[in-house]
């Protein structure tokens, strides 16, 4: 990118899975529909172009299967685009599937080793943030205890505690901050806006919960059957969905 001052770029992107479009589901009729299943080429996204500035707090909004989530795993490279670049500047911490990143086996204290040290993190520097990570997380003695035993709002309050702590440039956010109490919620929200504040820093978050991307957010952009429908201001957008989706 030459634009020094660009965090992301989403160019021309396309993506397409493959999918069964004829599964029988009972004995008798996979008896009677002995040929192999037909495979198609689901398109979810189909020409995206987007251009996220650093320092910028942008929201992803959609009805379900519009192709928002799978925008943000290829922001991530969890996965590629079928066609089309990503392009990223900068360290990139992500939150989207609760317990992505973690060993089930692992205590919660192993796992923040473990998943700091993906994030690029020395272990000098993970020793230097542990008492932040743990206490943000406030999951006590409980850090000592293997996550698999661990609530899906404790699975957050973990990932959530070692995203923000590893000095990422870019913050790719998918819902999961639906999940556990609102206490922690509210201490998750006042934590975005201070990242926020950073103007070297972006957040980038798929949300239903529309009120909170009002509160958090500067750009909205809608993405409707693959394609950006809209992108502007949160409070336009917003307007503009609920009108034709609601």
């Amino acid at each position: 990118m030459k634009n020094s001052n660009i965090a992301i770029k989403v160019l021309n992107v396309y993506k397409q899975f493959k999918v069964n479009s004829d599964k029988p589901y009972t004995l008798k009729e996979r008896l009677i529909h002995s040929t192999k299943n037909k495979i198609e080429n689901r398109k979810i996204l189909n020409g995206i172009n987007i251009e996220i500035k650093k320092g910028e707090t942008v929201a992803l909004i959609g009805t379900n299967g519009s192709g928002k989530s799978t925008l943000l795993k290829l922001m991530t490279k969890i996965i590629y685009p079928t066609s089309g670049k990503i392009i990223t500047r900068g360290k990139i911490a992500s939150l989207l599937e609760l317990g992505a990143g973690f060993h089930p086996d692992f205590t919660g204290r192993e796992n923040i080793y473990f998943n700091a040290a993906v994030f690029g993190l020395s272990k000098k520097e993970i020793d230097k943030r542990l008492n932040d990570i743990i206490d943000f997380s406030e999951l006590g003695e409980l850090i000592d205890t293997p996550v698999r035993t661990y609530s899906s709002g404790m699975y957050m309050r973990l990932a959530f505690s070692v995203a923000i702590n590893v000095d990422a440039d870019i913050l790719l956010i998918d819902e999961i901050l639906a999940v556990g109490d609102q206490h922690f919620q509210d201490k998750c929200f006042d934590k975005l806006k201070e990242f926020k504040n950073d103007k070297n820093k972006t957040i980038v978050i798929v949300s239903h919960s529309l009120d909170s991307v009002k509160m958090l957010c500067n750009r909205a952009i809608w993405i409707y059957d693959g394609k950006v429908r809209m992108d502007g201001k949160p409070e336009e957008v917003i307007k503009s969905y609920l009108e034709i989706c609601q």
